[in-house]
């Protein structure tokens, strides 16, 4: 039986790069950093949670996903209890929001860049109390 999803794949152009945004400016511990011959497997992780972002290289030829600019380039979602402080803190270690935390009828919302520009969305949608971004 699937118990749960341990790993995500996320492409990266330079992993150095992604390895220094996750850790240094979005607050991820590092798991792993390891290299296989010419290879390098990179694993980090939200502080409070076992799930683990793979940092792999995009492979040549692939683009980023073309997208709206008010809408991710990836994926994944991040979830946080209260965006307004997350917010404050990711901007303060130097993270760009393309969108900050607007209220949506499903919650809040906003998008951060990584150091390459890829977009993702972070939410407040497990405050099932008040939806008031606090």
């Amino acid at each position: 039986m699937i118990t749960n999803v341990a790993k995500v794949i996320v492409p990266v152009e330079d992993p150095q790069t992604a390895l220094v945004f996750w850790t240094r400016m979005a607050g991820f511990l590092p798991v792993r950093d390891e290299t296989y011959g010419d290879e390098r497997w990179i694993e980090v992780k939200p502080p409070n949670q076992d799930l683990v972002l793979v940092l792999s290289p995009r492979r040549p030829g692939e683009p980023r996903r073309t997208v709206p600019h008010h809408l991710p380039h990836s994926d994944l979602f991040f979830n946080c209890t209260d965006i307004r402080r997350t917010y404050e803190e990711l901007t303060a270690r130097g993270v760009t929001f393309a969108v900050p935390p607007q209220r949506q009828h499903f919650g809040w919302w906003a998008l951060f860049e990584d150091g390459e520009a890829t977009r993702y969305a972070l939410g407040q949608w497990d405050d099932r109390e008040g939806r008031d971004g606090h």
